[in-house]
């Protein structure tokens, strides 16, 4: 992995967070919490059990395992990683991963951007077109009063390269704004369609005053959902059209003098076929970037089935840890076979997966014995419905038990919380060591 990026964010900025006041109206947090600050809190040093259900948890030791993972792994490839911090929104979860040797961020939008500069990063991708006028005005701003500030920004269309003119022509543009061509997929999401119809787009970026070209981009994700070599194939042929691309610009004498190139591919499903196709064009100043960010947490569903450390090469290499769950209580029992838990769709992921039962206590803190052979069969607003086998003792689950809750999909797990306690071992009672502030 290129280790010349910057090695950490704003210092001065992440420190602000540890002086934030909790209240007892942020969910989960105890009344213990309520006034004082991060660390005044956690220099109580607050036990799980303090806390209320439904509460999201994070794991440190599956955390720290799980960035030295993804960094050994980048350095074996030699590809840069910009992971997606859109995963967390959280800057001191970003702060490790660049700490840990990642080139930057990617984010997705202008909102998310603002907090990235807000805790100084310098190093941003955004994996979209950014057309509002508003962003746009504000971007140029502060790249030209920030040098060390890069923010790279994808286009897939003369028209979406126009928008961007457009919104700067009353701005004087001191520093063209990086702009990578999308290619995309039929049947995908966005990104032209087409070799030439990416060239076309690299054609304008070049005759713009306000942008300079920057490489290429690409989302291989949008193509296939699964690890069967179809889908694996699919992803390949995509990734050899970017390569293509890419060496096309650079044959044409597309790409400025003396800036970087970036050729960058890679959500947390396929990474290891990025390397195995792009990888191959990293050298001189071409870099190759994967955007892999769900690694940094994992999951127990989706990502576990997917994961490039699940499969191929490094399956028995390399591995990541799940670092999330979550706790909640049995509210109801109304039917022999079904057990309500206080956990719904606004306190866990449920689009690639519903939770799955993991183990159950009689209270946070308490010894937990393992669960199997229940399913989760849905979710509501504020309700988790788990299917039991009355003839099975161990499912005799009672009201006011917690079950603990693997979760799928982190992306969307972050955002259902702005306070995450993070516990610093697997004992039954842990010690909350860290609270994670999210920005969505």
């Amino acid at each position: 992995m290129t280790l010349s990026g910057p090695d950490t964010l704003d210092s001065g900025a992440l420190a602000e967070l540890d002086e934030l006041r909790l209240s007892d109206v942020d969910k989960a947090l105890p009344s213990a919490a309520n006034g004082l600050t991060k660390t005044e809190f956690l220099g109580t040093q607050p036990r799980l059990s303090a806390f209320s259900t439904p509460v999201m948890v994070l794991d440190e030791t599956a955390i720290a395992g799980n960035l030295d993972t993804m960094a050994a792994w980048c350095e074996a490839h030699g590809v840069d990683l910009a992971p997606h911090g859109k995963t967390t929104m959280s800057p001191v979860l970003w702060d490790r991963q660049i700490r840990s040797g990642a080139w930057g961020i990617t984010l997705a939008n202008f909102g998310q951007l603002r907090v990235a500069v807000r805790f100084g990063a310098r190093r941003v991708q955004i994996a979209n077109s950014l057309v509002d006028p508003t962003a746009l005005r504000w971007l140029a701003e502060q790249m030209d009063a920030n040098p060390e500030l890069e923010v790279l920004m994808w286009a897939d269309s003369p028209q979406t390269v126009d928008a961007m003119t457009a919104a700067l022509a009353d701005v004087t543009v001191v520093r063209p704004l990086p702009v990578l061509v999308e290619l995309g997929g039929e049947g995908g999401r966005t990104g032209a369609r087409s070799v030439a119809e990416a060239v076309k787009v690299a054609e304008r970026i070049g005759e713009s005053p306000a942008l300079r070209l920057a490489g290429v981009s690409g989302y291989e994700g949008a193509l296939a959902h699964d690890a069967s070599e179809e889908s694996l194939a699919r992803v390949r042929t995509y990734l050899r059209s970017m390569a293509e691309l890419h060496r096309r610009l650079e044959a044409e004498g597309r790409y400025p003098e003396g800036r970087d190139v970036y050729v960058t591919a890679g959500g947390s499903a396929y990474f290891d076929v990025v390397a195995e196709v792009l990888a191959e064009l990293a050298g001189g100043r071409t870099k190759v970037v994967v955007r892999a960010g769900a690694y940094i947490i994992h999951d127990d569903g989706f990502y576990t089935g997917i994961s490039p450390f699940g499969r191929g090469e490094d399956r028995q290499a390399r591995r990541l840890t799940s670092a999330m769950h979550t706790w909640a209580r049995v509210v109801s029992r109304p039917e022999p076979g079904l057990a309500l838990l206080d956990a719904g769709k606004r306190d866990v992921p449920f689009d690639e997966g519903l939770p799955t039962a993991q183990a159950v206590a009689g209270q946070l803190g308490a010894a937990p014995r393992p669960l199997v052979g229940t399913e989760v069969t849905a979710v509501n607003d504020q309700h988790a419905f788990l299917r039991l086998d009355p003839a099975r003792p161990e499912h005799d689950l009672r009201v006011g038990d917690v079950v603990r809750l693997g979760l799928s999909h982190p992306c969307t797990a972050f955002d259902k919380w702005r306070w995450i306690p993070v516990v610093g071992d697997d004992s039954d009672d842990p010690v909350v060591v860290d609270l994670i502030r999210t920005f969505f």
